[in-house]
């Protein structure tokens, strides 16, 4: 809790630093999700001292939280080499995975890398043809985490877009709540990362699962009350600053979901970049959902308006065009 405390005011107290860093060191993944644009099941692990080397230039940009995720960060085979360098440079040490490949020893060795924070989203109590990530496949996962995890274990719920089941996501939150571990709800965005409202009775389930964690930074967050009621946010999008999401190709984007902007290679990327982007209006930002970019850019909300526009299309085409020819 401290040291989110301090990423808080580090975050205040200065807007020349990353606050929160996506990082993907693979990106195949062991499962196949229908919703999900972030994977395939033929790609190489990013080599280490690549990966590596990328870790660093985040922590000589000031990052304070880096997240690893995927595809499927546990398939990387050095995984754990690249957690200590998070480590190394004075970060917060984060992971997202699907939870399948975590066992006794596994959960140990995350341990002993020194991992921060850990979340699995689970998306429905029995599998389907939509998602394979359910409780019945990963409650003993969740069992092990309870008894061996030293991190923080999240375990996030879903409602929205191809989840059958919405009473679902209040199961799996329950049962995060039995072994102790904490829980948030997240709305499954569209495949650009916008906006699908919640019906009447996802609704219910969304207010449900947010009234079981009240002490959840998450609650804080007025943005998914907004998207649950198909409401538009008026906000200010500091991605490509604040919050950046680095591709396997080691390319930085605004997140996830708006690839190709600004499309420059992690390591060129300067305290120059982050300043034009933090001043860089965002036009995705009114209908987005993507919970993380939302939470990070919050402590700037009151702080400077945003001036200027996105890169030039040509800009955005040629990082579209190099990430094609890496078959993404």
């Amino acid at each position: 809790m401290l040291r989110e405390l301090g990423l808080v005011a580090k975050g205040l107290a200065s807007t020349d630093h990353i606050v929160q860093a996506h990082i993907v060191p693979i990106r195949r993944c062991n499962i196949d999700c229908g919703y999900c644009n972030e994977y395939d099941d033929f790609s190489k692990p990013v080599p280490t001292e690549v990966m590596l080397e990328r870790v660093r230039h985040l922590g000589r940009l000031g990052t304070t939280l880096i997240t690893i995720s995927g595809g499927e960060p546990l398939l990387h085979p050095d995984l754990d080499e690249i957690i200590r360098e998070i480590k190394k440079t004075g970060a917060i040490a984060g992971m997202i995975t699907n939870g399948y490949l975590l066992v006794e020893d596994r959960i140990k060795r995350l341990n002993a890398a020194g991992l921060d924070h850990l979340q699995i989203s689970i998306d429905n109590i029995m599998p389907d043809e939509v998602s394979k990530k359910s409780l019945k496949v990963l409650d003993k996962k969740l069992q092990w985490l309870a008894q061996f995890a030293m991190f923080h274990v999240n375990i996030n719920s879903v409602v929205g877009a191809g989840v059958k089941n919405p009473e679902d996501a209040y199961v799996i939150a329950q049962r995060a709540h039995e072994l102790e571990l904490s829980s948030t709800v997240g709305i499954i965005h569209d495949g650009s990362g916008q906006l699908r409202p919640l019906g009447a009775v996802e609704r219910d389930v969304f207010h449900r699962i947010r009234n079981l964690s009240k002490r959840s930074y998450a609650r804080l967050n007025k943005f998914q009350d907004a998207i649950a009621d198909g409401r538009p946010n008026d906000w200010k999008c500091r991605a490509g600053a604040r919050y950046i999401y680095v591709c396997e190709d080691g390319l930085v984007h605004y997140c996830s979901q708006q690839r190709g902007y600004p499309g420059v290679p992690i390591s060129e990327y300067t305290l120059t970049d982050l300043r034009r982007e933090y001043n860089t209006k965002k036009g995705c930002a009114p209908n987005c959902t993507v919970s993380c970019v939302h939470q990070t850019s919050m402590m700037d909300s009151w702080r400077d308006k945003q001036t200027l526009e996105p890169l030039d299309l040509p800009k955005k085409e040629a990082a579209l065009v190099q990430i094609q020819a890496s078959g993404r």
